[in-house]
C-alpha cells in the first residue's frame, strides 16, 4: 500500500504519493480546490488506482508548536475525509513546508509562473517526506533495540 499527502490550501490542494515500501514521497500534483463535492469525484478515484492505505494531511502550527490560524479549517476538512472515506487519516506538521518547497524549487531554477503552480505539491510531498522519515525512524530504533 502506499501513503498520501495532502497539502490542503485556500485554491489547491497539494498531493503527493509514497512509494509502495513507504519509504520515499514524490509530488503528484494539485486538486484545485472549487467545492467539496468536484473534489472528493477526483480524490476517491485516485485513491483507488494508486492503492492508497493511508491519508497524511499538514497541519498548520504556530512556530512554538501551539495550533494555528487555520488549523480550524483543516480539522473541519478532516472530518469531512473521514467521513467520506474508509482509510485512516492523520494530521502532521506543516510548519516551513511551503518555504523548503520554494526553496527547492528555486535551487532547481524553476521559473516563478512554474514555482506557483508547482508549490502545492512540493509542500505536500516534503510533508509525506517528514511522516515517513519519522516512522523509519522508529522502525529503525526498535530494531536495534532488539537485536
Amino acid at each position: 500500500m502506499r501513503i498520501l499527502g495532502l497539502d490542503v490550501g485556500r485554491k489547491r490542494i497539494g498531493l503527493a504519493v509514497s512509494d509502495p515500501g513507504e519509504i520515499v514521497s514524490e509530488p503528484l500534483g494539485a486538486i484545485e480546490y472549487r467545492g467539496e463535492e468536484e473534489f472528493f469525484s477526483k480524490l476517491i478515484p485516485l485513491l483507488k488506482e494508486k492503492e492508497i492505505g493511508g491519508i497524511i494531511v499538514g497541519f498548520p502550527l504556530n512556530l512554538d508548536g501551539t495550533i494555528g490560524r487555520e488549523s480550524g479549517k483543516i480539522l473541519v476538512f478532516i472530518e469531512k475525509l473521514k467521513d467520506k472515506i474508509s482509510l485512516p487519516v492523520k494530521k502532521w506538521d506543516e510548519r516551513f513546508t511551503t518555504k523548503i518547497a520554494t526553496d527547492l524549487l528555486i535551487k532547481a531554477d524553476i521559473s516563478r509562473r512554474k514555482r506557483k503552480k508547482l508549490v502545492d505539491e512540493i509542500s505536500a510531498a516534503v510533508i509525506l517526506q517528514s511522516y515517513l522519515d519519522s516512522r523509519n525512524v522508529e522502525k529503525i530504533a526498535t530494531t536495534n533495540e532488539h537485536e
